[in-house]
Formats: structure tokens, sequence, C-alpha cells
């Protein structure tokens, strides 16, 4: 999602810079505008904000207090953007770190795909003080038309975030069951979804990742590990907080086991 965000801003006539371990990933930025820079610590210190768009915890910790992290360059007034879907101990933990060198932390997890990162229609589930809020709006607003205001602590974003990707993993492996119910049953597959589409039953992530199926599609769109560790972050959350939360345990069950039998 981060070369769809990048993109995006691309698009708008913004000044991007990027860098990732995948060279790749960086060309295509290259070839829409991008500056290439070969670590974060090399990253212009008049930027307006440092967008960070990674997998989980310990890349953050790279990207930002690595040898060669941002950390090296940032001054009193930056803001840091943290995007990763990361546990709230551990954005509260970046958050704190930060603003002990007087840096802006937004916690801006974000849903929705590469595709919906490139148009601009992705969500953003934002935790940040007011005036921080105020000093990005323009970034924000380009970034996003779904800009969702949790609180100003950060942390509050993340724990938005595990809410949604437990309820995503929740109805994936409903939506997964239920179709595998049909076809024991001898039910036609798409006739099953069409119905399910216009019912009760229906839900983004089952209507798109089960059409998928049944057209023999079996590209992985969200990896597994993905799964895992977002609904596994959500039951140690539900946890912390005293709640009991079985089917969302479940899920996470299932995406674990699926990862331990080696599936993508």
């Amino acid at each position: 999602m981060g070369g769809g965000m990048a993109a995006n801003l691309l698009s708008q006539g913004w000044d991007v810079q990027v860098c990732d371990i995948d060279a790749g990933k960086v060309a295509d930025m290259v070839a829409l505008g991008a500056t290439a820079i070969d670590s974060p610590a090399e990253a212009a210190t008049d930027s307006l904000a440092f967008i960070i768009c990674v997998v989980d915890a310990a890349q953050t910790e790279d990207v930002l207090f690595d040898g060669q992290g941002l950390a090296r360059m940032l001054q009193p007034g930056h803001a840091v953007m943290l995007c990763p879907t990361i546990s709230p101990q551990d954005v509260e933990s970046f958050a704190s770190r930060l603003a002990a060198r007087g840096v802006h932390t937004l916690d801006a997890p974000m849903s929705g795909g590469p595709a919906r990162a490139r148009d601009g229609t992705m969500s953003l589930m934002l935790a940040c003080a007011d005036e921080v809020y105020a000093q990005q709006a323009g970034l924000l607003q380009a970034l996003s038309a779904k800009v969702f205001r949790i609180s100003e602590k950060p942390g509050d974003g993340a724990r938005t975030k595990l809410v949604n990707n437990l309820l995503a993993g929740i109805n994936l492996v409903g939506a997964a069951e239920a179709l595998a119910l049909a076809g024991r049953l001898g039910l036609d597959l798409g006739t099953t979804l069409d119905v399910i589409e216009q019912s009760s039953g229906q839900s983004w992530i089952g209507s798109d990742r089960m059409r998928r199926a049944i057209a023999g599609d079996y590209a992985p769109r969200a990896h597994v590990t993905l799964l895992e560790k977002d609904t596994r972050l959500a039951v140690e959350a539900a946890r912390t907080a005293g709640f009991d939360g079985p089917l969302g345990l479940r899920a996470s069950q299932v995406f674990a086991e699926a990862h331990q039998a080696g599936l993508a």
C-alpha cells in the first residue's frame, strides 16, 4: 500500500522521496517521478512528513532507529506518520521516543488495499494531537478522502485498526466456511454468493475473496502471515482489556494453522 500512497501523491504533484528494500518497487516509483534514497537517514530535512508503511513493529523500529534510520535526521517539529498494523503499545512507545526528540507522531493505520491507496479511497484511522492534524491536513486529504479522526492519543488508531482487522478475519473465515457448506450441499457456488451479496450474510472481504476463489484465482491478496499477525494482535489487545472474544480467537487460530501449514 505504500507504493499506492506514493503514486497517489505523485499524481497530485507532490514531491516524494521513496526508500524500500525492494529495488523493483523503488524503480516503479522513480518512473512516476519520485526521488530514490538509499536509507531513511537520507530523507530531506525540509520534508512535510515522513510516512512509514511497513509490515510490523520490528520493521518500524529499523526504519526509525536503526543505524541508518530516520531518527538520525529528525528534528524538532518534524512529523512521522505510522501506517503499519502494530500493537497500540508499540505505537505508544514509538510516539514517546519520538516526542523526546520533539517529533510529532500521527498514528494512522490504513485499510483498503493497494488499489484504493492509489486512488485515494482507502481509509485512514487517525490519532494525533489537533495541532498536528491541522499542520498535516493537506497531506492527509491528499492521501485519502476517508480520514477518520479517532482521538488525540497515538495508540487509538492502532486499536481501531485491530478491531477492524479482527472483524475482517472473522468475516473471511466465516465466508469460506459458508461457501464450503454450500458446496457440500450441492449448491452452485456462484449463485449462492450472488444471494449472499444481496442478503444479510454479505461482507466486502467475503465477497472479494470468495468470488476470486470460485473463479480459480488463488493469487494472494493478503498474505497469511499478515492475517495471522493482525488477528493475533487483536486477540492480545482483547486479553489486555479483559475481553473474551471466542470468534476472534478461533479466526486467529485458523490463520495460524494456515501459516504453519505453509500456505501463502
